[in-house]
């Protein structure tokens, strides 16, 4: 169950109010094909959610530069998420060691939630953690989630899967009529594969649910533009199409260029311009 995930009861709760609310959310990617799916997952997740409330959610995202930025969640990343009129800060597949970066956050008045499965820093053999914010993350002290070697985009999938809980609990919907989010799958396979994380029992069965979909095309355009431009078939799409065909793609755009036309090709429901990103992408790799 999600709720076996530490903070995340509490991170539902930080959404729920903040979708009902209709308060900005804003996600902070990492640029890697696991933060990439990650950012999708979330992003296509809180609006699929919020549909059912008086208001849509406000949901943007900001892809740091790998050179400029550097990794992680930075005071001046802090300043652009307040720029864009955001709320509430999310990261994705990153921000567990960016101590400065949350506590700036917080000073300039942004709620934030951290979302990640790297490891925390460890200072004189002291684990040093992002204070006044919420955390999940399985790899953080005393987290009794069985799987340590979830990527980043199983994290946030299984963020979504509270919050899902929390707003049926507060009757946005009923478990017959609730929001579909297995839809996510495929992006959850994507990120799971590409970022090379070990296939314990766990990982294998978001994986297995990921493919099982996809060769049923149930999957967004931007992955399907995907399959295509690497001459791959979605009905017969096995780890091995992920690995070395759709995530070297989108890993290459955060290597090279900007990561935000991997996150548009993967959020877009517009097939034309889905085709177009992934054209991009294929150019780039």
């Amino acid at each position: 169950p999600p709720q076996q995930l530490r903070g995340a009861s509490e991170a539902a709760r930080l959404l729920a109010d903040a979708l009902g609310q209709g308060r900005h959310l804003c996600v902070v990617a990492d640029y890697d094909c696991d933060g990439a799916t990650a950012c999708a997952t979330a992003v296509r997740g809180l609006r699929m959610l919020g549909q059912s409330l008086p208001q849509p959610p406000r949901v943007s995202y900001l892809v740091p530069d790998r050179i400029a930025d550097g990794y992680g969640l930075t005071p001046a990343i802090a300043e652009r998420v307040k720029a864009l009129g955001a709320e509430v800060l999310i990261t994705v597949d990153n921000g567990i060691a960016s101590v400065d970066g949350v506590a700036h956050a917080r000073r300039i008045g942004l709620d934030v939630l951290i979302t990640d499965h790297h490891l925390p820093a460890v200072i004189d053999g002291q684990v040093q953690l992002p204070q006044d914010c919420v955390i999940v993350n399985p790899n953080q002290p005393d987290c009794p989630f069985p799987s340590k070697a979830m990527a980043g985009v199983g994290v946030v999938f299984y963020v979504l899967l509270a919050l899902r809980a929390e707003l049926r609990a507060r009757g946005a919907f009923t478990a017959e009529h609730q929001p579909r989010i297995d839809r996510l799958l495929p992006l959850v396979a994507l990120g799971t594969v590409a970022d090379v994380v070990r296939l314990d029992a766990h990982n294998r069965r978001l994986v297995a649910q990921g493919l099982k979909r996809i060769r049923a095309g149930t999957l967004p355009p931007g992955m399907a533009a995907l399959f295509e431009v690497a001459g791959r078939q979605p009905r017969q799409a096995s780890s091995f199409d992920l690995g070395f065909a759709l995530g070297p793609r989108l890993n290459a755009a955060g290597r090279l260029r900007d990561m935000g036309l991997g996150i548009e090709c993967l959020t877009t429901d517009d097939a034309g311009r889905a085709a177009d990103l992934a054209r991009q992408l294929d150019g780039i790799h």
